[in-house]
């Protein structure tokens, strides 16, 4: 199992059993999610790409499956994901050099996802 799934499936069921214990707080999170993450004067992938640069800082795998999938799905290239790392090593130090290499792991992941 790629790492991408891997960190999926142990995740799964704690969220589910979550959202059944606090299902407005849930809720509210994904509406506000969804307006944050919505086209607007940034396109969806700026956003994808500010959210994966996030996730690498606050060193969340579960966070970076998501928003390396959502870059994927915004058609954000390898490229711009690998300077946004660039981006978020400068800022973030050696962290960024560790979360950063396993942001582009799971981005490929769902490329080749997506292509297969």
């Amino acid at each position: 199992m790629d790492s991408m799934n891997q960190i999926r499936e142990e995740l799964r069921q704690p969220a589910i059993e979550l959202r059944e214990l606090i299902p407005d707080v849930m809720k509210g999170y994904a509406a506000l999610s969804a307006a944050a993450m919505a086209d607007g004067e940034l396109s969806v992938g700026t956003k994808e790409l500010i959210a994966l640069a996030v996730a690498i800082t606050r060193e969340c795998d579960g966070c970076i499956v998501a928003h390396a999938r959502g870059c994927v799905r915004a058609d954000v290239s390898r490229q711009q994901v690998a300077e946004m790392i660039g981006v978020s090593i400068a800022l973030n130090g050696g962290p960024g050099t560790v979360w950063g290499p396993r942001a582009l792991r799971v981005f490929d992941e769902a490329l080749a996802a997506r292509k297969a």
